[in-house]
């Protein structure tokens, strides 16, 4: 009997939450080419490359309000067997509400670790395509995509570089300074107002160029207006594009993050966010399964409208904490373990609190 209702139910949260994706899916393509088909006709896009970027958007979207998608699909499948007094049935005949909730556990597990392995291989590349697609077509410059002003690089253990402002396309920086120490003694610096790579040569041109040794009893100066120098970075490593952490697989980011924070990146927090969101975003299924099933487990008076409007106000909710708390720790010093965790943890009092009344 157990293992009937078991499948029963496993069964019908699998297949609402699949055609909940399936439903709203073509829903934001619709609404995306409606928004973007003058820009790609302008552009003379190819019809190949724009049906890579639909699949890439499917991908990218159904990842990105995957926790909407879950919530509303256990909200609307589990207020039916409500209305048709099937969960009354079931408690009645002496299975506690905890046994009850194993199919939804075990369905929560599953969509996490499919959620997880999208995450760790299959969404990095989604990401890249479709945000490749977004700055070569729609945005109008792939430089647009470029961290571009305050550049701070630590390119070796002792050496530093900074420039005010880096033009992505001309491949020329402007207020360039590099400073290489000793311990913690300053030994060199460079200053010039501008640099510029030289493809052919693989060299650096700093104009108005200014070098001081430092001595143990005096300084040595060189100020020369044009003169050319290799060092240890290339122009790829000053701008990386700004969506890079999302088209990495969890071990390219392991070692991306590690090597950004040898460099002094100060965009570090950018890249942690997107790591921690990796494993938070999984997670947040069994809390919302939680969730969804205390709300709508009751049968009340409104019928099935009144439950979907609570679990549309709470899934709503969560998503826009996600959202402002996953900004917070990218522009302020908020670390970001705690702000991608932190509505997880919120909304999972709340379940506690619902599913021990729900219980009653």
């Amino acid at each position: 009997m157990l293992k009937i209702i078991d499948k029963y139910i496993l069964r019908r949260y699998l297949a609402t939450f699949s055609v909940m994706l399936l439903l709203f899916i073509p829903i934001g393509i619709v609404i995306d080419v409606s928004e973007k088909v003058n820009r790609m006709i302008e552009k003379k896009v190819p019809f190949g490359e724009i049906l890579l970027y639909y699949v890439d958007f499917t991908i990218y979207f159904a990842n990105l309000l995957f926790p909407i998608f879950l919530f509303l699909s256990v909200i609307w499948f589990t207020s039916k067997l409500a209305n048709n007094t099937e969960i009354i049935a079931i408690l009645s005949s002496g299975i506690s509400y905890k046994r009850f909730l194993r199919p939804y556990f075990i369905g929560a597990t599953i969509v996490s670790l499919f959620t997880l392995i999208m995450g760790f291989f299959l969404v990095p590349k989604a990401s890249k395509g479709f945000n490749d697609f977004r700055y070569q077509y729609l945005k109008g410059s792939s430089a647009q995509s470029r961290e571009t002003n305050d550049i701070f690089r630590q390119i070796s253990p002792n050496e530093v570089i900074y420039i005010s402002n880096y033009n992505y396309l001309s491949e020329t920086g402007f207020n360039f300074i590099y400073e290489k120490f000793e311990g913690n003694v300053l030994k060199e610096r460079i200053q010039a107002n501008r640099i510029k790579y030289d493809k052919k040569k693989k060299v650096y041109k700093l104009y108005n160029y200014k070098k001081r040794t430092i001595g143990e009893l005096d300084d040595k100066l060189i100020s020369i207006n044009e003169y050319s120098k290799k060092f240890n970075f290339e122009p790829e490593d000053l701008t990386p594009v700004v969506y890079i952490a999302e088209t990495m697989t969890l071990g390219e980011l392991f070692d991306f993050i590690d090597k950004e924070k040898k460099k002094g990146n100060a965009n570090i927090n950018t890249y942690l966010v997107v790591l921690h969101k990796k494993f938070s975003l999984p997670v947040s299924a069994f809390i919302l399964t939680i969730i969804a099933v205390s709300v709508s487990s009751m049968k009340r008076r409104g019928g099935m409208g009144v439950n979907l409007a609570i679990g549309i106000c709470i899934a709503f909710t969560f998503v826009f904490f996600d959202k402002v708390f996953g900004t917070l720790a990218e522009k302020s010093s908020i670390p970001p373990v705690v702000a991608v965790w932190l509505p997880n943890f919120v909304f999972g009092i709340l379940a506690f609190y619902l599913l021990r009344n729900a219980k009653r």
